[in-house]
């Protein structure tokens, strides 16, 4: 009698990861495997220190808010001025055509914190009110070149033509005509789980929040690795291994695959580090844009891994009281990040926008699996081609409408 071969099944795991399945999945693979005897994979430390270890509770000592002062919104103000008196184009902005003499020591200071302190900061008080929706992304975008002069692609097409598109806009679009489109939850009220986007650091500028709910969190992906190392060094074997990630609306390269967790040894120039990189939608589809059936599915370690670090993310993370005008810079490489579910009124809605950046003066190596991904992001980007949008739109990235 012939015999039928069965094909891999994708686990039982969505977007929104559920606490029980998790368990009871935990359970089941430890009752089946002796995974905790496991030793981690070669190289990898038992164990991390650094100011880039923390834990949401034990945060008391460290102030991750800097305040704008008058003297510092005054320069930001003539800086403002400054550049539109030159009449260029926005992709222009950069720390000649908006200059901060006065400020940009401590700005340099924030891109230090981010890249050997705790991994992330807030630049709080820019008061948007008083802007235009322009001006505010002009003051926005100045500002972040002090901190981080590169500005990363996040769409290569804008208005049906080709474009750098290098700012994007976090917003409920649910009720929009984009509505059937979206695949990504950064364009609904719904929560976000813990993630990293794409590059060095991200940064997210509040022009407006939410009516209620909508608390950004993050997390050490640090804290997060010494707990798995101690605990379940078989995790640790599955993130750095490679795992087959959905390459939604390329239709010549279906899928890719590459690890989540990379290790990296001290050297003369540098301590040792570990980078994480993955968001979790890419392994379990969200909205608009399903995982494809016809890819080859993640594996059962690969739904526990994933889980682990959403729970890990929820054990360890602290909450930021996220306000209007407040900037918050992250390292995207040792911090991941979440939010909460909200709830927008006509009068009140929440509204981000996010530039993502590299600091060359204090970046870190990028890992050779994630160099092609990197020159997607800053290569080649023109001043003369990048495009900041006034207005939200679902990127190409999270678009279902490109999903063929």
């Amino acid at each position: 009698m012939a015999t039928v071969d069965v094909l891999p099944q994708q686990p039982d795991i969505q977007y929104a990861p559920d606490f029980n399945k998790y368990e009871a999945r935990s359970r089941r693979r430890q009752q089946a495997e002796a995974l905790k005897s496991q030793a981690l994979p070669k190289g990898f430390s038992r164990r991390l220190y650094s100011d880039l270890v923390w834990d949401g509770k034990s945060l008391d000592n460290y102030d991750w808010n800097f305040v704008l002062t008058r003297e510092h919104l005054e320069e930001l103000e003539h800086a403002l001025a400054h550049f539109k008196s030159l009449g260029k184009p926005l992709g222009y902005i950069d720390q000649i055509t908006f200059p901060l003499p006065k400020l940009h020591a401590a700005l340099r200071a924030v891109s230090r914190e981010l890249h050997h302190g705790h991994g992330f900061k807030v630049v709080r008080g820019l008061p948007v009110k008083e802007h235009s929706r322009e001006d505010n992304i002009i003051l926005y975008a100045g500002l972040s070149s002090h901190i981080a002069p590169l500005r990363a692609r996040q769409d290569s097409k804008y208005d049906g033509k080709p474009a750098d598109v290098v700012l994007n806009h976090i917003k409920d679009l649910s009720s929009s005509k984009e509505k059937a489109f979206i695949g990504a939850p950064a364009y609904t009220a719904d929560k976000q789980v813990f993630h990293t986007d794409a590059g060095d650091t991200v940064s997210l500028f509040a022009l407006s929040t939410a009516a209620e709910g909508g608390k950004s969190r993050l997390a050490s992906t640090w804290r997060v690795y010494n707990e798995l190392a101690a605990t379940r060094p078989d995790l640790i074997e599955t993130l750095s291994s490679d795992w087959i990630a959905e390459n939604f609306g390329n239709t010549e390269e279906r899928y890719t695959a590459k690890p989540l967790l990379f290790h990296q040894p001290t050297t003369d120039d540098a301590p040792e580090r570990v980078i994480l990189q993955y968001a979790r939608r890419y392994f379990t589809g969200y909205g608009a844009l399903p995982r494809s059936t016809d890819i080859p599915p993640i594996s059962e370690a690969q739904a526990e891994a994933l889980d682990a670090l959403h729970f890990l993310g929820e054990r360890f993370n602290v909450e930021l009281d996220f306000q209007q005008g407040d900037i918050q810079y992250v390292n995207n490489l040792a911090v991941f990040h979440a939010r909460d579910g909200f709830t927008d009124t006509p009068e009140q809605q929440r509204h981000l926008v996010r530039l993502w950046l590299r600091d060359p003066e204090y970046a870190w190596e990028t890992p050779a699996a994630l160099r092609s991904r990197w020159a997607q992001l800053y290569d080649s980007v023109c001043p003369q081609n990048q495009v900041f949008p006034l207005e939200p739109y679902v990127r190409s990235a999270s678009n279902g409408s490109s999903k063929t």
